[in-house]
């Protein structure tokens, strides 16, 4: 299981890495393993503000729809425009070119509610 330590987790398996107020969230490594093989990914909150742990779009696998739960206050700013054609990089590389959103942080102080990969290694029992 791939749980890289320059980033930071949440309990609904979505990873986040921030640079500055500007952040880049997909979903773990662990997420895409559960869900299989991915076939869709929608995101409708472009330009639009998001608050913590509201949906901001959903991931279609073969089995199941999943929502996508935002792990950060901030505005959507871009999609992963790549996804649309080759959804399945999700599954290839999450971390890396399977990214799905950037975010324009509101507040960089609620990252302190963020997992870092210890703890969501200990969640999932890695």
């Amino acid at each position: 299981m791939n749980v890289p330590e320059n980033l930071h987790y949440t309990k609904d398996h979505e990873w986040i890495s921030i640079e500055g107020d500007l952040a880049t969230i997909g979903i773990t490594d662990f997420a895409q393993g559960e869900l299989g093989d991915i076939v869709y990914v929608e995101v409708e909150t472009i330009d639009e503000t998001v608050e913590a742990e509201e949906v901001f779009g959903t991931v279609e696998a073969v089995k199941t729809v999943s929502d996508l739960f935002m792990p950060l206050k901030g505005t959507v700013i871009e999609f992963n425009e790549a996804l649309t054609d080759a959804p399945e990089v999700v599954n290839d590389d999450p971390y890396g070119e399977g990214w799905m959103i950037k975010v324009q942080l509101d507040n960089l102080e609620d990252q302190a509610g963020l997992l870092d990969a210890a703890a969501y290694k200990a969640l999932i029992g890695a």
